[in-house]
């Protein structure tokens, strides 16, 4: 069953009538190029969102330590926030619906650093909220959110699985753009509060973007 409806359609024939754009970006130090699959059936997993970039922006300004680092991105449509943590050093995982993953695999191999990957190559693979997440294990140190709460339908899903990943004392940031309309407030506000210990760490008031970290509340 495909949860996340027409926007995500489970057809992965990528590069049937596709429109690929590559973007260069400098972020946190590093220069990728992204390319993003227009007409690909990806929906909303083409673009690079603004939420990714304040991300990423966030973490270069907070100096993150990246070296050594388990992480997980969820949703990662075209893997910028993970595989700029990957060229730092940490163990990344980018994941998504199985459609994205072709975009995913492109992105890392356009952008290995030429003296190669510090820690190991980024690895891309399909995570289907409510349903793989056991597939997973539990024991990273970040797990990484960037324009994934737009889907009220979704969202006990995504709760599900955000509670496995984080169950050993994981760091959840997500950036969110906070869409009314989507109930997207509802999610941080109320929702995750529910299992999380959160914080709202950034606040965009002209892009209406905010940036939480979280950590799994002592009960569970």
């Amino acid at each position: 069953m495909n949860y996340f409806g027409d926007a995500f359609p489970a057809d992965t024939c990528l590069f049937a009538d596709t429109f690929p754009e590559d973007t260069v970006y400098k972020l946190m130090g590093q220069e990728l190029t992204i390319t993003q699959h227009f007409g690909a059936n990806l929906g909303v997993a083409a673009p690079v969102w603004e939420a990714a970039l304040h991300l990423c922006h966030y973490f270069e300004e907070h100096r993150m330590e990246w070296r050594g680092k388990r992480v997980v991105e969820l949703g990662a449509g075209t893997g910028v926030v993970g595989i700029v943590a990957a060229r730092l050093g940490a163990d990344v995982t980018l994941t998504d619906l199985p459609a994205t993953v072709p975009q995913l695999q492109d992105n890392i191999w356009a952008n290995m650093p030429s003296s190669g990957w510090p820690s190991s190559p980024p690895a891309a693979l399909s995570l289907r909220w409510g349903q793989d997440h056991r597939k997973f294990p539990s024991d990273w140190d970040l797990v990484l959110g960037a324009d994934i709460v737009y889907l009220p339908e979704t969202y006990p899903l995504l709760m599900d699985t955000l509670v496995h990943l984080c169950k050993n004392k994981a760091q959840l940031y997500m950036s969110s753009k906070m869409r009314k309309e989507h109930e997207t407030p509802r999610f941080f506000e109320e929702l995750l509060p529910e299992r999380f210990d959160v914080q709202l760490v950034h606040r965009d008031h002209n892009q209406n973007i905010n940036i939480y970290r979280a950590a799994l509340n002592k009960e569970h």
